[in-house]
């Protein structure tokens, strides 16, 4: 008799101990935050149906052209481009056009920028050029507001003296300055 006694206390400590165990690995599995990748923070357009397509026509000295292969050669307005942080002084030349140049952009609110890039283009020199665009329209709103670059885009919009600096930047109505750049679908010509 005592011999299944001991059996049973050793069934009863092997079963509490799994069930401790599997209690801990619920409590691990709960607890635990697992990192998840960081992606780019991109807007997209919502879906429509094709019926609700418009045909918009664009000038093309309103269209900014940037494109980039897969072998990550850059070609900006048709010309090979070997720096590509050029590109930024270049697009707010295009944005202001101060000559009014005929080439260039009707006007600020008409500028866009097409960029357009291969399925081998490799991730670095996207995300460099993309903020290069970004950071061209960023160095135009702080501008109009009378502050650096690095001030506007680090602007508290929660906080009404900032939120009416943003807005002096970006302009309201007819004055406002639209971030108009449109990332095409890469091809799949380089691989």
């Amino acid at each position: 008799m005592a011999r299944s006694k001991g059996r049973a206390t050793s069934e009863v400590n092997a079963g509490s101990m799994a069930d401790i165990a599997f209690l801990l690995l619920i409590f691990f599995l709960v607890t635990t935050t697992i990192a998840s990748d960081k992606g780019l923070t991109l807007t997209l357009p919502p879906e429509k149906d094709d019926a609700d397509q418009v045909d918009v026509e664009i000038r093309e000295r309103n269209l900014f052209k940037v494109a980039i292969n897969s072998a990550d050669r850059l070609l900006v307005e048709g010309e090979r481009l070997d720096d590509y942080t050029e590109i930024k002084d270049m697009l707010i030349e295009h944005i202001l056009n101060p000559s009014e140049n005929p080439e260039l952009a009707e006007s600020p609110q008409d500028a866009i920028v097409s960029f357009k890039t291969d399925r081998g283009t490799s991730y670095e020199i996207y995300i460099n050029v993309l903020d290069q665009l970004q950071g061209a329209y960023y160095q135009i709103y702080a501008d109009r507001a009378g502050i650096t670059a690095e001030e506007y885009r680090a602007l508290n919009r929660k906080d009404p003296k900032e939120e009416a600096l943003y807005q002096r930047g970006k302009g309201e109505g007819d004055d406002e300055i639209p971030m108009a750049i449109s990332i095409a679908e890469p091809t799949n010509i380089g691989g």
